[in-house]
């Protein structure tokens, strides 16, 4: 134990890794599908580790990894962000905010009652509101007081136990409110709601992994025969025959040889024909006036898939049937997938497309090319971020939060440097959104900077809070955990009746909107599990940007008011 601790003194980032290692252990550990996470469970481990050993941390480790986290957060939602700004978008931004400032009232509240300090208030809103975020604002605001350094790190230590004993109800009551009680509340069946909307919305429901056996779009070949329907049509003639559909004449076996015909090419007896088209056509149209076989070498036909990145203002905010029936470079395009932010968006026939949103979309590589300036630009894989952006941006938002404050009563809240970088990154991704070739980090990149950089912080954090923990449970763990419990409940509580009775909002995404304003990922997806439908991901969607920018901001916040 004393060579250990002599190495961590020595590599004191050797206990940051372990506390990572081990908190990714503790976070997976589930009951009945519910743990804490992995930057809880990070927090865990090196509250752990930092109660039996005495590690030297820095500040400025902490702080440099946090803003990484900050700015990639920030990049994340940006998009949906200013897209919740406009139009139709005006109730998900006024649930997305209700939610945030209930929230921030409710801890204020309780721990004015509950007589907390500073650091417990923060620990008590960031575990109670499951954003871990608010102790990395409120670390840096605290230090930012005019107090003795000695009592500053007592109080950022706080921070830690108080978020330790409120996450996992924190998490829990998300899932128990919106999964279990608010349905009850509300006197629906939660999943006929869902079956409903996605009836209205054209989605056809499917379980992960599970994929229907029909297929809508299907390449067959056919041979021409003597006499029949098609001897003597021009391909241009054959791709128009079904009325409100295309056919697509992709090759032509001809003699033994195959070609690609043009518009004008004449379709002889006894050729044969690579056909693209819906399913329904092929078989009512074609069926009848040719003959299906089987060639493998003439099905040979490359297919192309790749991302389109939605920008023109043109096509956001139209639904996808709207632009299949009226975009005539959408004929031999189909939609695989379709994400909106990290969201698979459910894919029907009413959904709408919004400006940043991400499709899949297969077909042959020249329609695709054809296709991609009416909706956006084709993204091509890319592996280098462009790390100019990032730290000019992080450099800008840092300056921006040393010198803006905000005006709360009689107070004045510096953003700090913390709440700038968010922002900062906020910008850049709305940036990326509109000019696509601003700022590139490629996703994967996006996701280390996020997981990676809160993990480490937060064992950071643990690390230093570890001698403090036991002795602060036993004095105030009771009273933090229910005070947990009510900063849970109440913003789930007050945002159902304001989002139904209110705001007129459909149940079904209601659920999934008050999940994304408290930013539980946990409670959407189990909301989607329970429903057996994407739905509520739509309303998780629309607040989640709103939810991770305020209650990150609440950390600098509520340190202002309870000081």
């Amino acid at each position: 134990m004393v060579w250990l601790e002599a190495m961590f003194v020595k590599y004191p980032e050797v206990s940051v890794y372990l506390a990572i290692g081990l908190g990714y252990l503790i976070g997976k550990l589930k009951v009945r599908g519910v743990g804490l996470g992995a930057v809880t469970g990070s927090l865990v481990a090196g509250i752990l580790i930092g109660n039996f050993f005495y590690v030297p941390i820095t500040d400025q480790a902490k702080s440099m990894l946090f803003l990484l986290f900050l700015f990639g957060i920030g990049y994340s939602v940006g998009p949906a962000f200013f897209r919740s700004l406009k139009g139709d978008g005006w109730r998900w931004v006024a649930l997305g905010v209700f939610v945030p400032v209930v929230g921030l009232l409710t801890a204020y509240a309780v721990a004015r009652f509950l007589k907390l300090d500073p650091g417990y208030a923060a620990g008590l809103l960031s575990g109670g509101l499951t954003e871990s975020p608010a102790i990395g604002t409120a670390s840096e605001a605290i230090r930012a007081l005019s107090i003795p350094t000695e009592q500053k790190e007592t109080f950022v230590s706080h921070i830690a136990v108080a978020d330790a004993i409120c996450y996992l109800f924190g998490t829990l009551g998300v899932i128990w409110w919106c999964a279990g009680i608010a349905p009850k509340v509300l006197g629906i069946e939660v999943r006929e709601e869902c079956k409903k909307l996605e009836a209205e919305l054209g989605v056809q429901g499917e379980k992960p992994g599970v994929q229907p056996a029909w297929r809508g779009i299907e390449h067959r070949a056919y041979r021409v025969v003597v006499n029949g329907l098609l001897a003597g049509k021009t391909v241009a003639e054959i791709q128009t025959m079904a009325p409100a559909a295309r056919i697509f004449v992709e090759r032509v076996r001809r003699e033994g040889k195959i070609f690609v015909p043009d518009r004008a090419t004449v379709i002889g007896a006894n050729d044969t024909m690579a056909i693209m088209a819906r399913t329904e056509v092929l078989v009512h149209e074609l069926g009848p006036a040719a003959m299906e076989v089987a060639d493998l070498e003439l099905l040979q036909i490359p297919v192309a898939s790749f991302n389109l990145f939605v920008t023109e203002k043109k096509i956001a905010g139209r639904t996808l049937q709207d632009i299949v029936d009226n975009v005539p470079e959408a004929h031999g395009v189909f939609l695989r997938s379709m994400r909106r932010g990290e969201e698979s968006i459910p894919i029907g026939n009413n959904t709408v497309i919004e400006r940043g949103d991400i499709l899949e979309v297969m077909g042959s590589e020249l329609a695709i090319q054809e296709l991609a300036p009416r909706i956006g630009t084709l993204l091509r894989p890319f592996e280098e971020s462009d790390l100019s952006v990032l730290g000019l941006a992080v450099f800008g938002g840092v300056l921006f939060g040393a010198v803006a404050s905000v005006p709360i009563g009689s107070l004045k809240v510096s953003l700090g440097a913390s709440v700038g970088t968010l922002l900062a990154g906020v910008l850049v991704g709305w940036a990326r959104s509109v000019k696509p070739w601003f700022g590139k980090i490629p996703d994967a990149a996006i996701l280390f900077m996020r997981s990676m950089g809160l993990a480490a912080f937060v064992a950071m954090v643990g690390l230093k809070a570890g001698p403090l923990f036991l002795p602060a449970v036993r004095e105030h763990g009771l009273a933090l955990f229910a005070g947990g419990v009510m900063v849970t409940l109440v913003p789930m509580i007050l945002g159902l009746f304001f989002g139904r009775h209110v705001l007129k909002l459909s149940p079904g995404l209601l659920l999934g909107g008050l999940t994304g304003a408290q930013t539980s990922t946990a409670a959407a997806a189990a909301l989607q599990e329970k429903t057996d439908s994407g739905i509520p991901m739509l309303g998780y969607s629309c607040t989640v940007a709103f939810g991770h920018i305020l209650l990150t901001t609440w950390g600098t916040v509520i340190v202002a008011l309870m000081s």
